[in-house]
């Protein structure tokens, strides 16, 4: 995940929503949904987002990082 949304949760690995930006900003698909060998990432239905949301959260982090 180029936006370290993905971590080991308790029994299961887990998607940080608020680091998450679908890869929007880095590639033309989630890569979490291309690799996963199970084929096991819903979309959360609490967290539906715009394109133009998902950019402007990739820009952010994009911001954070440098700051």
């Amino acid at each position: 995940c180029p936006n370290n949304a993905i971590y080991q949760g308790l029994n299961i690995y887990e998607i940080n929503p608020e680091l998450c930006t679908e890869c929007v900003g880095h590639f033309d698909v989630p890569q979490c949904q291309e690799v996963c060998p199970v084929d096991c990432i819903p979309i959360n239905p609490q967290f539906i987002e715009s394109k133009e949301a998902l950019l402007f959260k990739y820009h952010q982090l994009q911001k954070d990082k440098v700051s």
